[in-house]
C-alpha cells in the first residue's frame, strides 16, 4: 500500500486522487491518501509575504516523508522549492495542464467573448484580487489604472469573496480551476505575453525520499518527459537567481519542437518602473543548462539590483492600491 501525502484543499486531493488513478492503472499499485494539514493551510487568511512563502504548502508534507509516514508527497510544483533537501527527490511530474493565469469576473457579469480584450473586460480602475507579487508587477505595467488587493483561502473561498463585490476581478491558474471544473468561471486567460506564469505552475510533481529506489520504477511510468524538461529549465533559472517564491519572477518552458526548449523569464520590480526579460533556447537534455543561461542574462540586465532590493523589503500585496 503506498501512502500518498497531500494536503486537505479540493484542488490538493484532486492532484492526489490523480496520481492515485495513475499508479493503480499503470503500475497496480494500491494506494490510500495521507491528509496533512500544512502551515499554510493554518495561516489561511495571511498573505504569503508575511508567513514565509509558498514552501509553508509543503513543509509538513516534506517532512512526513522524512518521517517515514508517507511513501509520496504530491505537491503543485510552483509551491516547491526550486534546491530539495538531499534526502529528497523528485521522482515524477504528471503532464502540464494550461500554465497560463485566468482572469475571472464576477458571475453577474454573465458570460464573456472568448477573445474580449482585457482591458474592455477590466473597464476603467478595476479592483482585482491576488496575493501574487508576480502577478501584481506584471499585470499593473499593463494596466497602470488597475487596484490590487490580496485575497487568500481555497478556490471556493475567493470565488465567493468576487461574486459578494469585494473586487472587480480575481486572477487565479487556469489548470487549478479547469481541476475542479471551473472552465466556465474563466472569463480570459491572460497571455504569457502580458503575464508570464509562475515557475512550474500547471504541473503536479511527486516527490519521495532519495534513496526509496523501490519506487523508482513505478513513478518513471507516470512521468512525463516534457513537462519533466519544463519545470527542470523553470527551476534551474529559479535557483541560480536565488530566489524563493516571493519575487516577481514569472517564467515558462516549452517545446517548440520535439527537442527545442525555449525559456522565457521576466523579473519585475514592484514599483513597475524596472523590467528584465530573457529568452533563451536549448535541447532537452540541456534543460537545467539552459535554466542557468537565461538567467546569466536577466542577472546581465539588471535583475540582481530589482531581487536584491526585494529581499531587503519582502513587501507582501495587502490593501488595493493604484
Amino acid at each position: 500500500m503506498l501512502r500518498i501525502g497531500t494536503r486537505g484543499s479540493q484542488l490538493a486531493r484532486w492532484q492526489a486522487r490523480a496520481v492515485a488513478a495513475q499508479l493503480e492503472a499503470t503500475a497496480s499499485a494500491r494506494c490510500e491518501l495521507v491528509t496533512i494539514r500544512t502551515s499554510g493551510d493554518r495561516l489561511a487568511e495571511a498573505t504569503l509575504g508575511e508567513v514565509g512563502g509558498k514552501r509553508l504548502f509543503v513543509k509538513e508534507l516534506e517532512d512526513a516523508l522524512l518521517a517515514g509516514t508517507i511513501d509520496l508527497a504530491v505537491h503543485s510544483a510552483k509551491d516547491m522549492s526550486a534546491t530539495l533537501p538531499d534526502e529528497l527527490a523528485l521522482g515524477a511530474v504528471l503532464p502540464r495542464e494550461d500554465p497560463r493565469d485566468a482572469l475571472v469576473l464576477p458571475q453577474a457579469r454573465g458570460a464573456t467573448a472568448p477573445d474580449a480584450h482585457l482591458q474592455t473586460l477590466l473597464g476603467a480602475r478595476p479592483r482585482i484580487g491576488t496575493s501574487s507579487v508576480r502577478r501584481v508587477a506584471q499585470l499593473h505595467r499593463a494596466f497602470p489604472d488597475a487596484m490590487f488587493g490580496a485575497i487568500r483561502g481555497n478556490v471556493d473561498t475567493r470565488l465567493r469573496k468576487l461574486d459578494e463585490g469585494q473586487f472587480d476581478a480575481i486572477v487565479l491558474a487556469a489548470a487549478g480551476l479547469r481541476r475542479l471544473g471551473f472552465d466556465d468561471r474563466i472569463s480570459a486567460l491572460i497571455s504569457p505575453d502580458v503575464c508570464l506564469p509562475a515557475p512550474g505552475q500547471g504541473i503536479i510533481a511527486i516527490q519521495t525520499l532519495a534513496s526509496r529506489n523501490d519506487l523508482r520504477e513505478c513513478l518513471t511510468l507516470l512521468n512525463d518527459a516534457d513537462a519533466w524538461a519544463a519545470l527542470e529549465a523553470e527551476h534551474a533559472l529559479v535557483a541560480a537567481l536565488g530566489g524563493g517564491c516571493q519575487i516577481p519572477l514569472g517564467a515558462l518552458a516549452h517545446f517548440v519542437d520535439h527537442e527545442t526548449l525555449e525559456l522565457s523569464a521576466v523579473v519585475t520590480s514592484l514599483d513597475e518602473e524596472h523590467e528584465v526579460r530573457a529568452v533563451g533556447f536549448g535541447r532537452r537534455e540541456e534543460a537545467a543548462n539552459l535554466g542557468g543561461r537565461v538567467a546569466d542574462q536577466l542577472l546581465a540586465g539588471g535583475a540582481g539590483t530589482i531581487l536584491d532590493g526585494l529581499r531587503d523589503l519582502q513587501a507582501p500585496v495587502k490593501d488595493l492600491q493604484p
